[in-house]
């Protein structure tokens, strides 16, 4: 079993990855606005590309891709499998602890460059998965062989 591991100290086994992206159907995309020069945006259109529907999570509760959005985590009135994190590392906590509030939140990932131990270790002791500082669009064709964002 191989582990992916960045200079942030997370790591999480390429296994572990590869089970969320094959295994996970609902994705809510916590700081997916409407605006397409933000990371969150290709990612969010990544993820519908290959299969997974997307939720929007922004304060602004916009409708993207064709999904309608929702304020917070709180707010979404259906399953969601996955919390992703498009939040600066010092806003991550609270989007970890929305996502433990919810029995249905069994991944919370956490973005490139977003980084909390802290929150990280909450997730994990609550039983959860945790995966921090990585990207699916970067990991997905990585370990699932799939196009990259820039090549569908």
């Amino acid at each position: 079993m191989s582990n992916s591991t960045h200079a942030s100290g997370a790591d999480v086994s390429d296994d572990v990855i590869r089970r969320v992206l094959r295994e996970s159907e609902v994705w809510a995309i916590v700081g997916l606005g409407d605006n397409p020069r933000r990371p969150a945006y290709g990612v969010a259109r990544f993820l519908q590309a290959h299969g997974k529907r997307i939720v929007p999570v922004h304060p602004t509760a916009a409708t993207v891709h064709g999904e309608r959005g929702y304020a917070s985590l709180a707010d979404i009135p259906f399953e969601v499998d996955v919390a992703d994190v498009f939040r600066r590392s010092e806003d991550a906590g609270s989007v970890a602890d929305a996502a433990l509030a919810r029995d249905d939140i069994t991944i919370v990932w956490f973005q490139l460059g977003v980084i909390d131990h802290a929150a990280a270790q909450r997730v994990r002791d609550a039983g959860r998965t945790m995966v921090m500082d990585h990207c699916p669009a970067i990991e997905w064709p990585r370990l699932l062989g799939s196009p990259t964002l820039g090549g569908e």
